[in-house]
C-alpha cells in the first residue's frame, strides 16, 4: 500500500526510480509497429503557410514584418530543422527543441485576441508543414483569462501560446517514468520560446497556475490523451503598452496524501489528474519565493571554492548567432574524453544562470521560470583544466563552485547513467536536483511539473551555450536515482531531476 504520509508527487517519484536490481522489470520490449506519430494534424481549418517568411532578408512591408516575426518565432521554438531517411526508408524529423527518444510529446497552440494578421480564434502550429492552422473561430480570450485567474499578463497582450503534451508518445517507450521526461521536454521548449521571443521582440510571460479542465475544454482537447501544461502570453515589444513587468508564474495545487494502490501503467495518468487545479487558489498557500538576497545552499566550511565569474558569450548583432545555434543544435552521441577549459565551463554556467549579463545583447535579464529557488545544481568534474576532479555545488548568487567530494567519478558515472558512455567520457556532468518535500509544501503536488520544466529550461540553455562554444552536450533523463545521491555525496532529500553531460564531442545525432 502507498505510504499515506507522503504526497502523490513524492510517491510517484519513488515509484518511478531506476535501481540496478529492478531496472529489468521496469523495461519492456518496444512495439515498433505501434509507435505513436509525433505530429498532430487538423483536417479542417484555414492554413497560413509560414515558410515564405523565413527568408533571412528583413521584410519591408509592415504586414510581412509581422508575419516574419511570427514565423521565425515559432520555427526557432519548435520547428522541424532536419529530415533524415533511415536505412529502412522511414523519415525521421528533428526539431529545434530536443526530446527524449525523439518522441516529441509537446504541441504548440496559439490563441489570438485579434490582430491584423491573425483573426480571433484558436490556432495550431503544424510543425510538419511549418504552417499555422486556424482551426476554430471563437472568442477565447475571456475564457482564457478566467481559466488563468485573471493573470495580469493577459490584460494587454493579443496572443498567447498554449503548450500541451500528448502523454502516449513518451509513455510508449518510458512507461510511467515518461511523466518526468515529458516535462523535461516541455522545459526545453519553454527555454526555446523565451529565447526565440527575444530574437523576435516578444516577451513571453509564463503561466503555470490555471484551471486545467477549463483550458483543455477551451482548446477542445481529449484530456485522457492530451493536456495543457503551460500558458505563455506574448507581449509585443514593438507596442509600448505591452512592455509588461515580470509577474508570478506558478500557483499551488492541492497536496494529495490519500490515494489508492495504483498499478503500474496507470500511475502517469493518476498523478497528472492529481496535480491539476480545479477551484480557486488557496489564499494561505500562495507562493512566497525565496528572496534574491537569501544565500546559496551548501556553504561548507573549509571547502575549496572556485570563482566562476567570467565574460559573456557573444551572440552577434540582433542575436543572429543565437538563432543559428538554436536551429543547428544536436545532442552529442559520443565524447572524445578530452578536457574542457575552466573558461569554457564558466561561459556555460554564465549563460545558463546569469541572464542579467546578456541584457546589452537584447536578452531578457529576468526570464520566467516557475521557481528557480527550488532548483540546486551539482557538477561532477572529470576533466576540466585547472579544476580538481570531484563533485561540486554551484552557487549561482555567489557565482562559485564549492567542492563537496574529492574523486574521479568516471567509472561511477558510467554506471549511474545506465551504462551510457556519455557519462563516463564527459568532461563534466551536471545534476539538477530539488528538495521535493519543500517544493510540495509550497506548490502542492503540481510542484512536480514545475520542477521538471524548470530543469529542462536550464538544460536547454546549457545545450545552446555548448553548441555555440563548439562543445558536445547531451541530456540524460534515465539514471539510477538513489545511487546518484550516494556516490556524489548529494543530500538524500534532494530528488535528482535531470542530468546534462558536457564535453568534447566525437559525433552528433
Amino acid at each position: 500500500m502507498p505510504d499515506q504520509r507522503r504526497s502523490i508527487a513524492q510517491h510517484f517519484h519513488d515509484r518511478t526510480k531506476y535501481d540496478p536490481t529492478t531496472l529489468a522489470s521496469k523495461t519492456q520490449q518496444l512495439d515498433w509497429r505501434n509507435q505513436p506519430i509525433p505530429f498532430k494534424e487538423y483536417k479542417i481549418g484555414t492554413a497560413y503557410d509560414l515558410k515564405p517568411y523565413l527568408n533571412a532578408e528583413p521584410a519591408l512591408d509592415n504586414g510581412d514584418k509581422q508575419w516574419q516575426r511570427i514565423a521565425r518565432f515559432l520555427f526557432c521554438s519548435y520547428g522541424l530543422t532536419v529530415k533524415m531517411t533511415m536505412l529502412n526508408g522511414e523519415a525521421v524529423y528533428l526539431r529545434a527543441a530536443p526530446s527524449a527518444g525523439g518522441l516529441y510529446p509537446a504541441e504548440v497552440y496559439l490563441i489570438s485576441r485579434g490582430t491584423p494578421q491573425l483573426p480571433v480564434g484558436l490556432y495550431h502550429y503544424q510543425t510538419q508543414t511549418n504552417s499555422l492552422l486556424h482551426f476554430w473561430e471563437t472568442e477565447a480570450w475571456k475564457p482564457l483569462q478566467e481559466a488563468c485567474f485573471w493573470h495580469p499578463a493577459l490584460d494587454a497582450t493579443q496572443m498567447a501560446l498554449v503548450v500541451t503534451v500528448v502523454f502516449g508518445r513518451s509513455a510508449w517507450r518510458y512507461q510511467d517514468r515518461a511523466y518526468r521526461r515529458i516535462f523535461l521536454d516541455a522545459g526545453h521548449l519553454l527555454g526555446n520560446i523565451e529565447l526565440a521571443g527575444a530574437i523576435n521582440d516578444y516577451r513571453p510571460h509564463l503561466i503555470g497556475g490555471f484551471r486545467d479542465e477549463a483550458v483543455n475544454q477551451l482548446m477542445y482537447l481529449d484530456a485522457a490523451q492530451e493536456g495543457a501544461i503551460a500558458i505563455v502570453p506574448l507581449a509585443d515589444l514593438w507596442d509600448i503598452d505591452q512592455n509588461l513587468p515580470p509577474t508570478s508564474t506558478a500557483l499551488p495545487s492541492a497536496i494529495q496524501t490519500d490515494y489508492p494502490d495504483i498499478p503500474d501503467g496507470r500511475l502517469l495518468s493518476y498523478i497528472h489528474q492529481m496535480t491539476q487545479i480545479s477551484g480557486d487558489p488557496i489564499p494561505d498557500r500562495l507562493p512566497a519565493a525565496r528572496a534574491d538576497s537569501e544565500p546559496d545552499q551548501y556553504n561548507f566550511p573549509f571547502c575549496l571554492k572556485v570563482s566562476m565569474e567570467s565574460g559573456a558569450i557573444a551572440w552577434g548583432d540582433h542575436l543572429a548567432e543565437l538563432e543559428k545555434t538554436m536551429l543547428k543544435r544536436r545532442s552529442t552521441r559520443a565524447y572524445s574524453g578530452a578536457d574542457l577549459t575552466l573558461e569554457e565551463l564558466r561561459l556555460l554556467l554564465d549563460f545558463t544562470y546569469q541572464p542579467a549579463h546578456y541584457l546589452d545583447q537584447g536578452l531578457d535579464r529576468s526570464p520566467d521560470y516557475f521557481d528557480l529557488s527550488l532548483i540546486e545544481t551539482f557538477i561532477a568534474i572529470s576533466g576540466v583544466e585547472g579544476l580538481e576532479e570531484g563533485c561540486y555545488y554551484y552557487a549561482p548568487r555567489a557565482q562559485e563552485l564549492r567542492q563537496i567530494r574529492f574523486k574521479n567519478f568516471r567509472r561511477e558515472l558510467h554506471t549511474l547513467c545506465l551504462g551510457q558512455d556519455l557519462g563516463r567520457d564527459a568532461a563534466a556532468v551536471l545534476f539538477h536536483t530539488a528538495d521535493l518535500q519543500r517544493a510540495v509544501a509550497q506548490y502542492g503536488d503540481r510542484a512536480y511539473r514545475y520542477l521538471h520544466m524548470d530543469a529542462g529550461h536550464l538544460g536547454q540553455r546549457l545545450n545552446l551555450a555548448a553548441v555555440r562554444l563548439g562543445l558536445g552536450v547531451s541530456g540524460i533523463g534515465g539514471f539510477f536515482d538513489d545511487q546518484v545521491n550516494e556516490v556524489l555525496g548529494i543530500p538524500p532529500d534532494e530528488a535528482v531531476l535531470y542530468i546534462t553531460t558536457l564535453g568534447r564531442g566525437r559525433a552528433s545525432e
